[in-house]
Order: C-alpha cells, then structure tokens, then sequence
C-alpha cells in the first residue's frame, strides 16, 4: 500500500504544471525587470554572473599578448572564426556551420546586437531536439520575438525593446541554450550575444513562444514606460519642493541632509550661469552615503545626467534631459542612516543650482542593500593612433555589486570630415569580472557597445541607449555616448574591472576621452577614483581654424567653400564657429521658392565622381533640394533635405551616389524645398574623383 502511495504522489508530482514564485526566473519576471530601477539597488536574488559571447577577434586573448588589440570582427576572412567552434566546415556553396553559445543549465539571454549579419540562426533551448528558431539572423539578433512569432516588426516595440541595432527580449532556459549561425565566413557576421549564468539549481521556467502572446498586455506596457519615462514615472516629481544653492567661485556647500533609513528616488536639478556649458562642467555633485568620508558619487553635474558637454536634450529610462536644462535622474539611491548632497564650484563664475529631490522609505538589508556610485574621470592630451592602441581603463572596483551603466565625453579634433577617416571608436570595450584573467566580455568597437554602428554620426536616444551630442561632420567635435544596462545588469562578487580601448582610424592629437561608470554596491567596497581637480574639468576648445583633410573615406577630394563658390551673392551672410571649416560659413535665406543659388565647380579630368555638401543643420534651417547640371541629384540617397533639428546645431555631409562628368564648369544648384522659406547654412563642397 505505502508503494502505491508514493507511486502516486511521484506520478502527481510529474504531472503536476511548472508553478513560478518568488524566487522563480520566468519570462515575465525578467520582462518586469526591464523597466523596475528599483531592484537594481539589491544584490540579486538568485544571484547571477554575466558573459558575452561576440565575434571578436579570438586572437585578444590577455594584455601581454601581441593579439590584444587584434581587431578581424566579423567582417569576413578572419584568422581565426570568431565563434566558439566550427561545428560543420564550409561546402561547396561556402556554407558552414558555427557555435555561437553553447551554455549548460539555468540562464538567460538578456540582450543581442549585431551591426549586420546574413546566414541563419538555430536555437535549442533545454536540449530538445527541435529547435526553438530556425531562420534569419539579422531579424532574430534586432528583433527577437517578432523572429520567433514569425511576424512583422511591431512598431511599438521598435525602438522600445528592439533600441537601435541590440534587442533587448529576454529568454530564460532551464537546462541550457545553443545557438549556431548558418552562414559563409566571408559575409558579414557580427554578433554578441549577453547571457546570464544562474547557479545550478536555480529555479528558471524555460521561455515558450506562447509566452509572448500571453504576456504581450505586460511588454506593451514595459514598451510604453520606456518610450515615456517621464510621462509614466515621474509623477511625485511636480510635488516635491525646491532646493537651492549659490555657489562662488570655489565655493563648496551642502544642499541637504537626509536621516534614513531611506531612499532618493528621483534628483532633478537645473543650473544657472552666465556660460552654462562650463557651469555644467565644473560644477561638482557629489552624494555621500552613511557618513562616508567622501561621495560616492563624484562627477561634474552635466557629465552625471549623461550629455554633456552643454545641454544636450535626450529621453531615457534613468535620465532625461529637458530643452529647459532640467535634468532628471531615476536612479534608486538608498542609504541606511543618512545621505548628504553637496555642489562644489570649480570654475570662476558664480552658479547657482536649484533641485528637487523625492525621498521615499527604504528598508535596508545588511549583505543585501547597496550605495549608488557614479565615478567619473577624464584625460586630456591624449594622442590617438591606430599605431599606438591604448586601454582606457573606466572603473576598477573590488567588492560586490551591479554595474548598471557607462557613458563617454569625448573631444576629437580630427580634420577629416567622413567617418571612415575621423572615427575614433573602432576599440573593444574589455570586461574582467571577480578576479578573473580573461575578461568576460570582449566586444567589437566602441559604438557597438552603445548599441549602434558603422560609426554612425546620427543623434539617437532610447531607453538605454543614445548618442545625444555628436557635432560632426561625422565623429568630429564633441560626441557623447551612453549605455544603460537595467536587464543587463552585470552582477560581480569581487571584482569589476571596465576598459575601453582607445582605436582611432588616424592620428589625432589633443584628444580628450572623459567616461563614467555606474555601478550600485556594498558599503565596503574600494575603486580606483581619484579627486576631480581643476585641470580635469578645464575649458575644452575645438580648433576653429581647421580646414578638411582628404583622408579616410575623403581621400582624393577636393574642397571649395561655399563662399569661393558664389561670387558674392548678394541674400548671405557669415557665421562662426569651431564646426565650420575656417571657422565660419555661409547663411542663405531664399527669398522665394523659386529662388536659387548657382555653384560653379570646375573638372579638370573627365571621371566618375563622387559630389558632396557639407552643411549645417540648426533649429531654424529649412529645406533643400539639389541639382547638377540642370537635373535633379540623390543626396544621401533622397532628393529633398530636411537640415532642422530639435535642438543643437550639428555640421553634417550628404553625399551622392557616382557621377559621371567631363571636363568644364559643372553647376550645383541649390533650391529650397517644402512649404517654408527658412535659412540654410552652407559650408563646404566636396569633389572626390573614384
């Protein structure tokens, strides 16, 4: 009879469906994660490590190696494959088979990005003998559910989940995930691809398909939070009352002190100076957490909300930039006895900052809570060049905790006006965690880890993601990139160690890389920071006297501006500024639509040709459209220009596509296009023979 009994209680057990709790990982609980700031400031539970699996060069083995900064990617003819192994060598159709991932027990893919990749990506999940997917790569990497539902992207989560060229859709198994790409090696195949590591026994419900259709009312809600944070999440923002400090010239007071137990969970502040670029810069928050001696949060307040130089508005789901200067953090900033915000001057005219802060309750756990940290440094001076390749190290921590974002500040004074020529990011972001040798992740260039690629010069801002401030033309000037790493989170027990490298396409001298970590931890932990001084948060200023050099992508042009160009046309005026080549361009405001401005360019040798238009895009700038030689010409692909931004003014190229021309006089023509007759600002014309 007992043998019955258990028989029966096994056999109920067996059949018994998967039940999720507390402390089970399931789909939803890792979808609830993407938008929940708050559980960011307690170690994880169950705790995890991350990896990345990408296709780096596997000859970046360690520092002391000749290969480190070996950088063979995914472009195709690697020396060696970028994949963990080749399961099946290529045919006759070039086709072979490769292992991306091959993770056993419980995990979870949090993230996939690639810049392009062809061929096909087979999943299994748990071992199972069908594959989960089996089909296109790109979509499967950038758009991960759609892939597996098998439909069309679905224009809410584009650019929600999906931000940019990563997907953020996550994917727990139980027992394990192997992911092989289908494909010829010498198309391209960049990939990387971010996986939690749950210790055995955890408890994980394995991703189904039909967890996308149940859970879809949740992921559209996650998806609307992130594309309105501050509609959705800063409601008790309006109520909370005003702070203020007046700062003279080094001047360091405190704002306010709070007893706690409890939490900061909104800080909002906006500066006022005469010059509020510098004022952003060098004026210093620093945050001090149970009676720490210093803050452990440290940085120029403009660097702290991830765009600076200057106010540089974005949208994201910890920070927002407002056109108005506001700026607001969403951090979760917990303390056990006490908190305590001070604003140090270290510039030369008075400041003023004004906060709101909302505190709400927090119970802190002993082993479990952590402080908020933001570390921030800065180095001028420095010489990129792609023959002297260098690790900038970002932060060095020992201790326990999460590393929940990274953003980099950079002046690149380069005279190149393309990308392919004046890009300064083809480094690897390297990460070593808990004392490891080998890093953990090895990534495939510095705008790859910010979630873009192809050294793209455009504006962008998601939820995690953005580059708010690029002034062009291409990489030139400031550049601001940011990351946010919420459902990436990457968890560490001992240690965290972050470096990026420095990989320029040219030499560049006075080049100034500033960079920022974020990372909640325990009490007791210790990094590398060291004091801001004056000379870190020193005026920085682009050469205004530049002219393009033909390298790179321009090797072979030549340029004419637009002043030499006109003969004095008697509707423009001059603007200066360090974007312009020279220091300055030229304005046109049409006083009609039918109004035009004729170019007149010389061709000395008959020839394919590639024409370009370096020009301004600002708040006020209207419309173009282009002719050579009486018919109509595809700049950037299009035959109308919009150059209005929201905000800044950027220098930006459009380019066309080959031209055949003879020799003589070649007329450009520039009209206004649209329904408005707005000013447009004009730079320079590129004329590179093919």
């Amino acid at each position: 009879m007992k043998k019955l009994i258990i028989i029966w209680i096994l056999a109920l057990m067996i059949g018994t469906p998967f039940k999720a709790d507390s402390q089970t990982i399931t789909t939803l609980s890792l979808i609830n994660e993407m938008v929940e700031l708050e559980q960011l400031s307690t170690y994880p539970e169950p705790e995890f490590t991350s990896i990345q699996f990408s296709s780096y060069d596997r000859r970046s083995e360690y520092p002391h190696y000749p290969g480190w900064f070996s950088n063979s990617d995914g472009f195709g003819g690697e020396p060696q494959p970028g994949f963990l192994e080749v399961i099946k060598k290529p045919g006759n159709d070039g086709i072979g088979e490769y292992l991306i991932c091959d993770e056993k027990g419980p995990g979870a893919i949090v993230r996939l990005w690639t810049a392009r990749i062809t061929g096909d990506i087979i999943m299994w999940l748990d071992g199972e003998a069908e594959p989960i997917y089996e089909g296109p790569a790109q979509k499967f990497f950038q758009h991960t559910y759609e892939a597996l539902l098998d439909i069309d992207i679905k224009d809410l989560w584009n650019g929600t989940l999906a931000q940019n060229t990563a997907g953020y859709y996550p994917i727990p198994f139980n027992k394990g995930c192997r992911m092989v790409w289908r494909g010829k090696l010498n198309t391209l195949h960049f990939y990387h691809a971010q996986v939690r590591r749950y210790p055995k026994g955890t408890r994980v419900k394995t991703f189904s398909i039909k967890d996308v259709e149940n859970y879809m009312p949740r992921l559209n809600e996650v998806a609307e939070i992130m594309k309105k944070p501050s509609e959705k999440l800063d409601g008790d923002l309006s109520a909370a009352p005003y702070n203020a400090v007046w700062l003279k010239p080094g001047e360091k007071k405190s704002l306010k002190k709070f007893e706690g137990p409890g939490a900061i969970t909104r800080l909002a502040v906006f500066v006022s100076a005469e010059d509020i670029n510098l004022a952003l810069r060098q004026t210093i928050l620093e945050i001090r957490f149970d009676g720490s001696p210093w803050g452990q949060v440290q940085t120029p307040i403009g660097d702290f909300f991830g765009a600076a130089p200057g106010i540089n508005p974005y949208e994201s789901l910890p920070f927002t930039v407002l056109h108005d200067g506001i700026m607001i953090c969403r951090y979760l900033m917990p303390y056990e006895d006490s908190a305590e915000i001070f604003f140090e001057n270290m510039g030369d005219q008075e400041v003023t900052v004004t906060t709101k802060i909302v505190e709400v309750p927090y119970e802190w756990e002993d082993g479990k809570s952590l402080h908020f940290r933001a570390r921030w440094r800065i180095d001028h001076e420095l010489l990129a060049n792609p023959a002297q390749v260098k690790d900038i190290p970002y932060l060095m921590i020992k201790g326990k905790g999460r590393m929940v974002g990274a953003a980099a500040f950079l002046m690149n004074p380069t005279y190149v006006p393309s990308s392919a020529g004046n890009w300064w990011g083809e480094g690897d972001e390297k990460i070593f965690i808990d004392d490891n040798l080998k890093p953990a992740f090895v990534g495939t260039g510095s705008e790859d880890y910010f979630n873009y690629a192809w050294s793209s010069a455009d504006l962008f801002a998601h939820a995690y993601c953005g580059q708010p401030r690029n002034d062009g033309p291409a990489n030139r000037g400031f550049v601001t990139n940011y990351r946010w790493h919420i459902l990436d989170n990457i968890a560490f027990d001992k240690s965290f160690d972050f470096y990026m490298e420095l990989y320029s396409h040219r030499v560049v001298p006075h080049f100034s890389y500033g960079r920022m970590v974020y990372v909640y931890a325990v009490p007791e932990c210790h990094d590398d920071h060291m004091s801001i001084t004056k000379d870190d948060v020193r005026e920085l200023k682009m050469p205004d006297d530049w002219w393009p050099e033909a390298e790179g992508w321009a090797s072979n042009a030549i340029f004419y501006q637009f002043e030499d160009l006109m003969g004095g046309h008697y509707n423009l005026k001059e603007e200066k500024s360090y974007l312009w080549s020279a220091g300055e361009m030229v304005v046109w405001t049409p006083k009609s639509m039918d109004d035009k401005l004729d170019l007149r360019i010389p061709v000395i040798e008959e020839g394919t040709y590639m024409l370009a238009l370096t020009v301004a895009r600002t708040t006020g700038s209207g419309m173009i459209k282009v002719e050579l030689n009486g018919e109509g010409l595809k700049l950037n692909g299009a035959d109308e220009h919009d150059l209005s931004t929201s905000y800044q003014a950027i220098s930006h190229n459009l380019k066309s596509r080959d031209v055949d021309l003879k020799p003589g006089i070649q007329i450009l023509t520039i009209k206004p296009a649209g329904d408005q007759l707005k000013s447009v600002g004009l730079d320079f014309v590129w004329v590179k023979k093919k």
